[in-house]
């Protein structure tokens, strides 16, 4: 009974798990932001590329 009570007062004092659980969401949160910037950079060079290519096709 002494090692189960020992081992969950490790377990409590132990904050490696909520340290990676908060470091997994800041990068899930920078994932996000990283993949709509590339979309949205990708986007707009593809409508530019468009405008380019009409405006050099009609003359």
């Amino acid at each position: 009974m002494k090692k189960l009570m020992t081992m969950t007062r490790q377990f409590r004092d132990d904050e490696n798990g909520a340290a990676m659980v908060e470091y997994t969401i800041l990068l899930g949160i920078i994932t996000v932001a990283v993949i709509g910037t590339i979309v949205t950079v990708g986007t707009w060079v593809g409508n530019k590329w468009t405008v380019l290519n009409s405006t050099i096709n009609g003359h």
